[in-house]
């Protein structure tokens, strides 16, 4: 336990340590979240129930934004240039072992996303939002969507070189953000892509997130699609993943 938890210590602060991990894991929401609700731009009205402001919208889809930015684009780089270095394939040799490695770096996400929901939770109250928490629903989507985003972060960098894993976890990022429902409701999307959308585990984990904070427990749909993301990804990542770039 004692390796675990001073490995968990170096990941915290390396994370935290990351100015572009900073900005990527908390300027961007907290941005998001301040301009979106102040700014009346985006077509939010079939959201916006009886009395609701555009950040009881908002917040949970930012909140929902934060977790796939650490648990996928903030894990995947961060590993994937490790590997690159050989620094996993040399800790994975040491008395901490390579299971305790992945615990560490999971148990990091974790704590980030904690930091995480105690920044952004307060700026949202400050802004008007009146969530009714309903949070044994809440806990599971956020458990599942860790589970998907981290499965997919450690894919990627399992597999790829760091630097495509650098472009691709940005890219996916902004794609994510653009087809997820964090800002733009799919309602406004075409009928194609709305599809698709709500077939990748970033709406279901919106549509999720967004019901526990409105006392719900959520579409079955929005469940089953992130559920089997949850599953699948962290088994795909498991099977493929290789502790050092081929040679």
């Amino acid at each position: 336990m004692r390796a675990l938890r001073a490995q968990l210590r170096t990941e915290l602060t390396l994370t935290l340590r990351n100015k572009e991990s900073l900005l990527l894991t908390l300027g961007i929401p907290i941005g998001l979240l301040v301009f979106f609700s102040l700014v009346d731009v985006l077509p939010l009205d079939a959201l916006l129930g009886p009395g609701d402001q555009p950040v009881d919208v908002l917040a949970p889809g930012v909140l929902a934004l934060a977790i796939m930015s650490m648990a996928m684009t903030g894990l995947a780089i961060a590993t994937g240039f490790e590997r690159s270095y050989g620094v996993l394939k040399r800790l994975g040799t040491t008395p901490l072992g390579r299971p305790r490695l992945l615990a560490a770096k999971i148990g990091a996400v974790v704590v980030v996303e904690v930091i995480q929901a105690a920044v952004l939770v307060p700026v949202a109250l400050v802004l008007g939002w009146d969530p009714s928490l309903d949070l044994v629903p809440l806990l599971g989507a956020v458990v599942l969507g860790t589970a998907a985003f981290a499965g997919l972060g450690l894919w990627m960098a399992g597999t790829l070189r760091a630097e495509i894993t650098l472009a691709l976890a940005n890219g996916l990022y902004i794609v994510l953000l653009l087809l997820g429902g964090f800002v733009i409701p799919l309602a406004e999307l075409p009928d194609p892509l709305r599809r698709f959308a709500e077939a990748l585990p970033s709406s279901a984990l919106v549509d999720l997130v967004r019901a526990g904070f409105d006392g719900a427990t959520g579409p079955g749909r929005a469940w089953v699609v992130l559920a089997v993301w949850a599953v699948a990804l962290p088994l795909v990542a498991a099977r493929t993943f290789r502790w050092s770039p081929a040679r």
